[in-house]
């Protein structure tokens, strides 16, 4: 009989490391290790995983990358809709969560596996994001979480490991990271304790610029196409350049403290000078490129569009429509915004845009009308007054004193 396919996300850790030993070993699968990159890995990380994955006892191993798909599918959208979950975090682990599991589903479709496996936990998000995409995507495979159904600790998947004569050092560190092309999210040590915040050495990208520094990001139609005047045909590149140069500032550093998919509150450092800036930059182009109802109700889907994406509702059609939306919306941002970067924080400057909507012959806010006269403003004043007018009337007795 022919061994049994499964595929195992890899990442390289120790969950998914003792995933593909165990199943190749004990369970005598044929274990095909499966590593989505959207955009955390860096070359050498790619080639270490490979190594590893065949070491485990893999029979193949392969990179996903789809860190383009990530950004055409998600990311441009978070930009449009300058989507930071409670105003705060630009939800980076979640949206690729969903893109690297998509990524698996369709690699076991394509090679016709039995089984589909990852190495969640049972107390985390991730476990959420993997299995919905995988019931979804690939309903008829079971899925495998060894380090969730078996409550193991680290110590018995070294052990394990270490038992079978793989030697890789998974040493307990005092913080763990997720490091991606939208941001790194930092969890451990003092985030543990909701008292504390997270000391300089916690971080990885250390403060190494002082002084004062401006930056211009150049936008076309919503999507970020310039960064200090030079022009980038591809938009990953784009973020790239500005998260290396807000990263030396220490631009982007905070806390993020929300709600769960299981239900419980959740605490996790972040670092996303990248994100952060862009997202900053792109709302206050549009500040004054786009109507006052463009806005408000571009804020009403946007915040929902991060909801769906952190509890693994991407799928979900909805999301379709609203993309769809924020795409239409997008059509009048252009421009370019220049940014104040120091140590630890920005400030937005100006905008140089042909869609400036500030620049118009009607007038100039505080300075003088030219659409209308005074008689006209009088009128449009005691027009607009008499709800309240009427209101007061029959309720003298509610006016302030």
């Amino acid at each position: 009989m022919s061994k049994k396919k499964v595929v195992v996300a890899f990442s390289g850790g120790l969950d998914t490391s003792y995933t593909v030993m165990y199943l190749a070993k004990e369970k005598g699968y044929e274990v095909y290790a499966a590593c989505a990159n959207t955009g955390g890995f860096s070359p050498e990380q790619l080639k270490t995983n490979e190594q590893n994955a065949y070491k485990l006892g893999a029979k193949e191993y392969v990179t996903l990358d789809v860190t383009k798909e990530y950004y055409d599918k998600s990311l441009k959208y978070m930009v449009y809709g300058n989507v930071l979950r409670n105003g705060t975090y630009p939800i980076s682990v979640s949206s690729e969560r969903i893109f690297q599991g998509m990524a698996i589903a369709r690699y076991a479709n394509q090679i016709g596996a039995d089984a589909i496996a990852h190495g969640s936990t049972g107390a985390g998000n991730d476990q959420v994001r993997f299995d919905m995409t995988f019931l979804v995507m690939c309903p008829d495979m079971e899925i495998i979480t060894l380090t969730r159904d078996g409550n193991l600790s680290r110590q018995e998947e070294v052990d394990y490991l270490n038992a079978h004569g793989f030697k890789a050092d998974f040493t307990r560190l005092k913080y763990s990271y997720n490091v991606g092309i939208w941001g790194t999210s930092i969890c451990g040590g003092e985030i543990l304790d909701s008292k504390q915040g997270l000391p300089e050495s916690a971080y990885l990208k250390q403060v190494v610029k002082t002084g004062e520094e401006v930056l211009s990001l150049g936008f076309t139609k919503g999507e970020l196409t310039a960064v200090n005047g030079r022009q980038y045909d591809d938009p990953i590149e784009a973020i790239q350049a500005v998260e290396k140069i807000g990263s030396g500032y220490g631009i982007g550093r905070d806390m993020h403290v929300g709600d769960t998919i299981v239900g419980i509150k959740g605490r996790v450092g972040f670092e996303a000078a990248g994100p952060m800036l862009i997202i900053a930059a792109h709302k206050f182009l549009e500040k004054y490129t786009l109507s006052k109802w463009q806005q408000y109700w571009k804020d009403q889907v946007a915040n929902w569009y991060g909801m769906f994406l952190h509890e693994s509702q991407y799928l979900e059609p909805v999301m379709r429509d609203i993309e769809a939306m924020l795409e239409s919306s997008q059509r009048n941002v252009n421009g370019t915004v220049t940014l104040q970067l120091r140590p630890y924080c920005f400030s937005t400057i100006g905008v140089d845009s042909p869609d400036d909507l500030v620049k118009n012959k009607l007038g100039e806010y505080g300075e003088g009308a030219k659409g209308w006269t005074s008689e006209e403003a009088k009128g449009f004043i005691k027009v607009t007054s008499t709800p309240l007018r009427a209101y007061y009337l029959s309720h003298k007795d509610e006016l302030p004193e």
